[in-house]
């Protein structure tokens, strides 16, 4: 069972910035489209962003052009760069690693992201 390995997050206004990191427990990230989604109150998760091991990415409309993701292969980690935040994007965020050999689906345990007005 892959584990993954979140930091970031916190309390910001609105306006403000955050980076989010995650990093898997083994050694296979090669092998990994890694993500960020998000559950706010009341609502279902969604996904942030994407990438996949050629680092091509996708990107949610809501935060196209404000959030970037990226992966250092060297480091095993996915970033998500949350700039121009707003009150909305308050929410638990939440890794994902999607392998590619085995198909299976892995989650982070959650970061708590928010967002004052």
């Amino acid at each position: 069972q892959v584990q993954l390995v979140e930091s970031g997050g916190g309390l910001v206004q609105a306006g403000g910035s955050l980076r989010l990191s995650c990093y898997p427990s083994e050694k296979i990230f090669g092998w990994l489209v890694m993500g960020w989604y998000r559950q706010a109150p009341g609502k279902q998760r969604e996904l942030v962003a994407r990438i996949t091991p050629g680092s091509s990415t996708n990107y949610a409309d809501s935060v196209n052009g404000r959030f970037t993701i990226s992966r250092d292969n060297s480091k095993s980690t996915v970033y998500l760069q949350m700039n121009s935040l707003k009150p909305e994007d308050t929410a638990v965020y939440y890794c994902n690693a999607f392998d590619m050999r085995s198909k299976e689906d892995h989650w982070g345990q959650g970061t708590q992201v928010t967002v004052s007005s």
